[in-house]
């Protein structure tokens, strides 16, 4: 594979480093690389490869050369640039959810649906964090049996608001244990020692009810999936875990499937690993998937008020598979 111009847009962001360290790490043939975020980080460096690299501002001339741009800039910023990036003759890997259910666009898990990747006119979407970990568990056993619905409740880590959210968990945690108070700025309610079922925060209900976060669930699932028919519902939590989102998925399939016949689909997965022995102890848990760039599948067990559903375990790191390294394998399929 001969080297490619790269830039990262957004790239002294949470996920934006990631998406550095996991070119580096996965060794992305980088041919030369640009690191680009807005005016407020003119000035900064950034380290690639042991070297302190400058931090450009992101203008429309950011892309002149440029093979690959991965964006994690917020749908804003990749409304703006995309755009341009791709007139340029760049492929746009677009964090986001700018592009997401743009019928133009694909959106992109590599262990679901790698082959609409060709589709691309300039841009490709990069799912939400908690549809990507739960798409990878669910197409083995759609392809098996045909799911019919999904019922999903997330616990999703504070780093999936950035880093001034992880800094309002850490500061909030060591006020409360001191007996001072911390009154929240970045989430609506107290985020130590509480759950919040509101994501993202800043965002209002819609009007069936649903927040966001669990409507993008909703679609992206159907789109990744390839199968309107797919019934999804969701309900999104956020815990006060530092990395990592955990789920609790229950799969309704059209052929019954035992806990043991998905426990060997799951097994022979690309990018799933089952840690699925309750005698032991042994479950995914977000502590030990942080790092990680699989995802983990436990707690597999046959639904007893139904006669064809599973109930399972779903965690990955959020900031990885969720963003930064399953954009990457999108780059390394491009």
């Amino acid at each position: 594979m001969s080297g490619k111009v790269v830039a990262v847009a957004g790239a002294t962001g949470v996920v934006g480093r990631e998406m550095l360290r996991v070119l580096e790490d996965r060794n992305f043939p980088v041919k030369s690389i640009k690191l680009l975020a807005s005016e407020r980080s003119r000035g900064k460096t950034l380290k690639y490869r042991g070297e302190d690299l400058p931090v450009e501002v992101l203008s429309d001339d950011s892309f002149n050369g440029v093979d690959i741009a991965l964006f994690s800039a917020g749908g804003g910023t990749s409304k703006r640039f995309a755009p341009s990036a791709a007139k340029a003759g760049c492929v746009v890997v677009d964090n986001s959810s700018a592009w997401r259910m743009d019928p133009g666009v694909p959106l992109v898990v590599p262990e679901v649906n790698p082959g609409d990747i060709q589709k691309h006119k300039g841009i490709i979407a990069n799912p939400n964090c908690s549809t990507i970990q739960m798409v990878v568990v669910l197409k083995p056993l759609h392809d098996a049996a045909r799911i019919k619905r999904v019922v999903v409740a997330t616990y999703q880590a504070v780093s999936g608001a950035g880093s001034a959210a992880l800094g309002e968990l850490a500061g909030q945690t060591k006020a409360l244990v001191e007996g001072r108070p911390y009154p929240p700025k970045i989430f609506p309610h107290q985020i130590a020692f509480n759950v919040i079922p509101q994501i993202p925060q800043s965002d209002a209900f819609t009007a069936n009810g649903y927040t966001s976060e669990e409507m993008k669930m909703i679609n992206e699932t159907k789109k990744i999936m390839g199968d309107d028919s797919i019934m999804v519902t969701a309900t999104t939590v956020r815990v006060p875990v530092h990395t990592g989102h955990s789920e609790s998925v229950n799969v309704e399939t059209e052929k019954k499937l035992t806990a043991g016949q998905a426990r060997e689909l799951l097994r022979k997965a690309p990018g799933v690993i089952v840690q699925d022995d309750p005698a032991a102890q042994l479950y995914p848990l977000a502590v030990n998937a942080a790092g990680q760039y699989d995802t983990f599948v436990g707690r597999i067990r046959e639904d007893v008020s139904h006669p064809s559903a599973l109930e399972m375990w779903v965690v990955a790191d959020n900031l990885l598979k969720g963003a930064a390294s399953n954009a990457v394998q999108i780059a390394e399929l491009l």
